[in-house]
């Protein structure tokens, strides 16, 4: 039996989303995919194409038919999305009993994590599925049920562009306003509604335990290490410094100080060394070897191993004691 996985991706794209999404439906194991997407309208199953107002592209959006309820909506920056991928209790299949139930449960979700934040009274509507406040709506709510699995979700405005939903008829509502959590007058940020999100999901779908894991949220270019940002020797780096001194390490020796004999790892700086290199640059390979700042290069290298990464220069996983630039991949 495993545990719920809530999963931070940061900002992601509607179609990468989707294929992810898609391949976590066919298994088993239950997800929760919360994230960001760049600017994109997507259209439900039943949606009026005419909802479309403008020319996505002229507004710096995307066009997307996506295979979940509902009509037209917008996601954005600012936008909280979450797809929660789940075995749903009911009748296998599903059936209109266990969809209505299923999005009454993500609906509750949203309200609850929006108590949780300090905006208490958001309620659901029986003819509108979504999250409310009067007749404002803040969280719009469309999802699949198929083979006793669910996809798509919830997308939950704390501070989007409020006017991009002006260039369509939000979920084919002509009557109703949209609005956020900015616009309401609460103030957070996007981390702070992910933890309320992920809480509030815990509890109702986690049955079976929950493992959480989040990319990193910090992508200030501060925080990139020399090497990427082309320095190759001479500067301390950045991210030893501050994680030197979040450990409470305030005096010790310099990165040019002579170590103790016993702390030195000897430099094979032979012919195979060498050849490595010389194999490393003419490829204009990236090694994880250098930008990691690890002390076992000569060694590995003398072998004939080195380490590369094949997705680009950045590493999701943010470890301790690695320099690798840390942040979401391009």
């Amino acid at each position: 039996m495993t545990p719920l996985r809530v999963r931070w991706l940061g900002r992601v794209r509607y179609a990468d989303a989707l294929a992810l999404q898609t391949a976590l439906w066919s298994g088993t194991d239950d997800h929760l995919l919360l994230l960001e997407h760049p600017p994109v309208y997507t259209l439900g199953v039943r949606a009026d194409p005419a909802h479309v107002l403008v020319d996505p592209a002229s507004v710096g959006a995307e066009l997307v038919r996506a295979n979940r309820g509902g009509d037209v909506t917008y996601h954005g920056p600012g936008q909280l999305v979450g797809y929660p991928v789940l075995s749903v209790p009911g009748r296998r299949g599903g059936g209109m009993a266990d969809t209505v139930a299923f999005v009454r449960s993500v609906e509750q979700v949203v309200i609850d994590a929006l108590a949780d934040l300090g905006l208490p009274g958001a309620t659901r509507e029986e003819r509108h599925p979504g999250v409310w406040l009067g007749d404002r709506k803040v969280a719009a709510v469309g999802v699949r049920l198929s083979r006793g699995r669910s996809m798509h979700g919830f997308a939950l405005n704390v501070d989007p562009d409020l006017s991009m939903f002006g260039h369509i008829v939000p979920c084919g509502i002509r009557d109703r306003g949209v609005t956020s959590l900015a616009a309401e007058g609460l103030r957070v940020d996007m981390r702070a509604a992910v933890d309320a999100v992920a809480a509030r999901a815990a509890e109702r779908w986690g049955r079976r335990g929950v493992e959480r894991q989040d990319v990193a949220w910090r992508v200030a270019s501060e925080d990139l290490a020399p090497f990427s940002r082309g320095e190759v020797g001479g500067a301390t780096p950045v991210r030893l410094t501050r994680r030197l001194a979040e450990a409470g390490v305030s005096r010790g020796l310099t990165i040019g100080e002579r170590k103790p004999s016993w702390l030195r790892a000897s430099a094979r700086m032979g012919s195979e060394y060498l050849s490595l290199k010389r194999t490393m640059r003419d490829l204009s390979l990236v090694t994880v070897c250098e930008e990691a700042g690890c002390p076992n290069i000569f060694e590995c290298w003398a072998e004939g191993t080195a380490t590369f990464m094949i997705n680009g220069e950045r590493c999701t996983r943010a470890c301790g004691f690695c320099l690798v630039d840390t942040r979401h991949p391009e």
